[in-house]
């Protein structure tokens, strides 16, 4: 009978939060959304277009950076929509398969992204530290497959997340903190036990965005390292300034997405509001930064941008 009943009040649908609080300003609130949305999507589909339109911006370096950018692309097209129809026209009701759906691109794009980023460390270590086999360890053919690497990771590693959350029955409160489905939310709505997705979340956490952050790091201290016994003052200087764009994309993109994951595993009491805010600067803000910091701090980025401008 208790089954029968979980089965017959279980919730159609997930309710999605705005700004919590904030209700009769959303439609205020949803301008610098929208310019942030705009902005993303220009600025990530501008990064390739001169990239691949330049014939002189085809080292790996601008390739990877190309590839970030469709990543950040993705990541806007999968979040901005659901925020904006909540601002613009009430619509909070997301269907389980839609919330399912729409966690997955979140998250596997969010994966790939870590993959990109930890090339682009690796492509600086190569550079610096290895710069005489730099065109031939990192080649085009290997770069290719460096990208497919990274889209099949996100996908493969995520792709279980809403199948399980697909079998859960849902008879808790059904109103999520965010603008936007995620997994670690979603998952806490089921009434089922959901061990699994806690144990594989952990382990996707700790084996592919904890491991590419540290790696990250790792390739860092050995950069300089390298750049500290060996160059001059002013080839130091050039060095680690190729490597400012990255570091503060870098920062960007781990760590509200490292605080918000600490504040849903250990900090059990913390407030809708401080949730929604980390939510939004994790998964708005990297993809709206990152072209503008690479514009403003890569000279050849920087060049190609204002000639087109200046035509």
């Amino acid at each position: 009978m208790s089954a029968l009943n979980d089965t017959k009040f279980q919730p159609a649908v997930f309710l999605l939060t705005g700004i919590p609080g904030q209700d009769d300003v959303h439609v205020w609130i949803s301008i610098p959304f929208c310019l942030t949305y705009v902005t993303s999507i220009l600025g990530n589909s501008f990064i390739p277009f001169i990239i691949k339109t330049d014939p002189s911006l085809r080292e790996p370096m601008y390739i990877f950076l190309s590839m970030l950018a469709i990543t950040d692309l993705g990541l806007s097209i999968s979040t901005m929509p659901t925020i904006l129809g909540i601002f613009w026209f009430n619509s909070r009701e997301i269907s389980h398969d839609v919330c399912f759906a729409q966690l997955f691109f979140i998250h596997s794009f969010t994966l790939t992204e870590s993959s990109v980023l930890l090339f682009m460390a690796f492509d600086r270590f190569v550079a610096i530290c290895n710069p005489l086999r730099y065109a031939s360890i990192l080649t085009p053919p290997r770069i290719a497959k460096m990208g497919l690497v990274s889209l099949l990771r996100g996908m493969v590693v995520i792709f279980p997340l809403p199948i399980l959350l697909k079998q859960y029955r849902y008879c808790h409160a059904n109103i999520l903190s965010h603008s936007f489905c995620l997994h670690q939310e979603v998952m806490t709505m089921a009434c089922s036990d959901i061990r699994v997705n806690i144990i594989y979340g952990f382990f996707i956490t700790m084996s592919s965005v904890v491991l590419d952050f540290l790696l990250i790091i790792v390739s860092y201290v050995m950069i300089l390292k390298t750049v500290l016994s060996n160059a001059s003052h002013a080839a130091r200087l050039k060095a680690l300034n190729t490597c400012v764009s990255h570091i503060c994309v870098v920062l960007l993109s781990y760590m509200p997405r490292i605080g918000l994951a600490v504040i849903y595993r250990f900090v059990k009491s913390s407030s809708p509001l401080l949730k929604n805010i980390l939510g939004n600067v994790s998964w708005l803000i990297p993809p709206l930064m990152n072209p503008i910091v690479y514009s403003v701090k890569t000279k050849a980025i920087r060049a190609r941008i204002i000639r087109v401008f200046i035509k």
